[in-house]
């Protein structure tokens, strides 16, 4: 490791220690004063397979989340740090939840398959892959001329 890597690493340690110094990740941020918003926006990389006796359908996703948080505003050599899965358990994230959803995987091989962004002005980027089953009422009256829509319903 060089000594500009070794310096590098210092400062990111550093940044990662004072944003956590003091920090509770039970808060949401902006507790008291105004409500959080998050963007919220879902890559498909499959659908399938569709189930009409059970009436759902399985599909993969990543899965990403954005919102401000104040209290990670950080100052330093980078805009953006690019973190893994162990600082997201570390700092507040969104309780969302599918309402139509039966079952939820999200893929740990060979790790958690969740990436955190966190720029110096205090947003915040979590990506997770996810596979979710999720209810779709079908109705077969005029099959096989039938058509079918079958959202993916979240909330928080």
């Amino acid at each position: 490791m060089t000594d500009e890597q070794k310096d590098n690493t210092t400062v990111f340690t550093k940044i990662l220690d004072s944003l956590l110094d003091g920090y509770d990740n039970r808060l949401r941020p902006g507790l008291g004063e105004r409500v959080t918003e998050v963007k919220t926006d879902i890559f498909v990389t499959s659908i399938g397979p569709v189930s009409d006796h059970d009436m759902e359908y399985t599909i993969d996703v990543f899965f990403r989340q954005s919102w401000k948080d104040e209290r990670l505003k950080f100052k330093g050599p980078m805009a953006v740090l690019r973190l893994n899965n162990l600082m997201a358990s570390k700092i507040w994230t969104p309780d969302t939840f599918f309402h139509n959803g039966k079952k939820s995987v999200a893929h740990n091989m060979t790790m958690p398959n969740k990436l955190l962004r966190i720029t110096e002005e205090g947003t915040l980027l979590y990506t997770m892959r996810l596979t979710v089953r999720a209810e779709c009422p079908m109705h077969l009256e005029d099959f096989p001329m039938d058509a079918h829509a079958c959202p993916l319903k979240f909330g928080s």
